[in-house]
């Protein structure tokens, strides 16, 4: 497979993989551009392995972590029990856009790591053996990284409900 074939044929998966990690549509393009550029340049070793969505998945989660170890300490990202949440907890359809703003805002709090594994976990669908040599580590990490960022999104679900008195 040529790699204009494999762009135009798994580039929109590669997107929305890219965009589950992120939460950003322009960071998810970025992302994606820079394993593309990366990978165009090793195309024939990356498809003489057979794995190309594994190599460039892979590329895309590395630029990921890469990218929120640089963010600037200045950004601060929106945190689920903000007064914008609060606000938004009408009893109409904004309550489901809430609800999804929320979502977003307890998996972007999630170190890229664990965030990752549960991208790869649940929509990937994939095992802890396929996810371990994805992200080249130990299965044993890969579980505990999920289960990390299971209890820390209960945690944090659970927080306005306590507060509300529900």
């Amino acid at each position: 497979m040529g790699f204009d074939e494999y762009v135009r044929d798994r580039g929109q998966a590669l997107l929305r993989f890219a965009y589950l990690l992120t939460g950003d549509q322009h960071l998810a393009e970025d992302l994606v551009q820079t394993a593309l550029l990366k990978a165009h340049s090793r195309w024939r070793r990356v498809v003489a392995a057979d794995h190309p969505d594994a190599y460039l998945r892979r590329i895309v989660v590395n630029a990921h972590v890469d990218f929120r170890r640089r963010r600037s300490s200045t950004e601060v990202p929106l945190r689920p029990g903000d007064a914008w949440f609060e606000s938004a907890s009408s009893a109409d359809h904004a309550d489901g856009v809430a609800a999804r703003a929320q979502t977003w805002g307890a998996l972007a709090a999630l170190p890229p790591r664990q965030r990752a594994v549960l991208v790869l976990r649940f929509y990937e669908d994939r095992d802890d053996r396929s996810i371990a040599e994805l992200l080249g580590c130990a299965e044993s990490t890969v579980r505990s990284q999920a289960s990390r960022a299971l209890s820390s999104l209960r945690a944090t679900w659970a927080e306005p409900k306590e507060s509300t008195g529900e």
